[in-house]
C-alpha cells in the first residue's frame, strides 16, 4: 500500500537517495567538520593569536588553517565532478541499472531528473553554508591572516563562485557519464575540465577586469559559469534522449 501512495516522481528520487546514501553521509560530515574547524578558528585560536600567551604551533596557527581549508574548499568541485561522472551517472548506465529503472515506468529524463534533483540540493545548500562561514571568518579574521581576497583559495570559496563551481562539475559529471557511458573514462574527463574551469575561474578570470574589485569578479564569474552549466545540462539531457530512442528503434 506505501509503494502505491507514491507518486510517479517520488519513486525514483527516493531510489536515488537511498542508492546514494553513503555519498550523503560523507558530503554531510564534511560540510560540518569543516564549519566546525572554521568556528574554533575563529572563537578560540585568532583571538589567541592577536594576544599571543601560547607558543607558535604550525597546526593550530590560524593562518595555516584557513588557507589550508580555503585550498581545500576550492578544489571541492574536481570530486563533485568526479563522483557525478563515475557514481551518480556513469556507473549507473554501465551496469545497466539506469536501464532496468527505465523499464518500471521511469523515463530517462525522469530518471536523469531526480538523479540531479538529489544530489544538487545538498550540494548546493552545503557549499553554500561554507562560502558564509569561510567569508565570515576570512573578513573578521583580516588582521592575523596573510592572504588578498584575489588568492584562488579565498576568491573560490568565499563567494557564489564555489556554488557556481560545484553546479558546473554536476552538471560536466553528468554529461560526461552520458556521453562515454563508463564510469572510470567518464571520471576521466570531468574532473580534467572541471579542474580546467576551477584553474581559470580561480586564478585567471580576474586578469580580465581593468580594475579588479571583488565582487564584480565573484558575479561575472559565477554568471558565465551557471550558462556553462546550463549548456551542459541542456546537452547532457538532449544527447540521453537521442540516444535511448536509437536503441529503443533498434530494439
Amino acid at each position: 500500500m506505501t509503494a502505491l501512495a507514491l507518486s510517479p516522481t517520488a519513486r525514483p528520487r527516493r531510489a536515488v537517495l537511498r542508492l546514494h546514501r553513503p555519498a550523503s553521509i560523507v558530503w554531510g560530515a564534511f560540510v560540518l567538520i569543516t564549519v566546525g574547524t572554521l568556528l574554533w578558528v575563529h572563537l578560540f585560536r585568532a583571538p589567541d593569536a592577536r594576544h599571543p600567551v601560547d607558543p607558535y604551533f604550525v597546526l593550530t596557527d590560524v593562518n595555516n588553517i584557513v588557507n589550508f581549508l580555503g585550498e581545500v574548499l576550492s578544489y571541492t568541485s574536481i570530486a563533485v565532478a568526479a563522483w557525478a561522472a563515475a557514481a551518480l551517472v556513469g556507473r549507473e548506465l554501465e551496469t545497466g541499472t539506469a536501464r532496468l529503472a527505465w523499464t518500471q515506468s521511469v523515463t530517462p529524463a525522469r530518471w536523469l531528473t531526480a538523479q540531479l534533483g538529489a544530489a544538487a540540493l545538498p550540494l548546493t545548500a552545503g557549499t553554500t553554508l561554507l562560502g558564509l562561514v569561510y567569508a565570515w571568518v576570512w573578513t573578521g579574521d583580516q588582521d592575523v591572516l596573510v592572504t588578498n581576497w584575489s588568492y584562488d583559495r579565498v576568491l573560490v570559496p568565499a563567494g557564489p563562485l564555489s556554488v557556481a563551481l560545484v553546479l558546473f562539475a554536476l552538471a560536466v559529471g553528468t554529461l560526461a557519464g552520458i556521453a562515454l557511458g563508463r564510469a572510470l573514462p567518464a571520471l576521466a574527463v570531468a574532473t580534467a575540465v572541471t579542474y580546467a574551469a576551477r584553474y581559470f575561474f580561480g586564478r585567471k578570470w580576474d586578469n580580465i577586469w581593468p580594475v579588479r574589485r571583488y565582487w564584480p569578479v565573484q558575479l561575472s564569474a559565477t554568471a558565465v559559469l551557471l550558462a556553462l552549466t546550463a549548456l551542459a545540462l541542456v546537452a547532457a539531457f538532449a544527447l540521453l534522449g537521442r540516444r535511448t530512442t536509437i536503441k529503443g528503434a533498434a530494439v
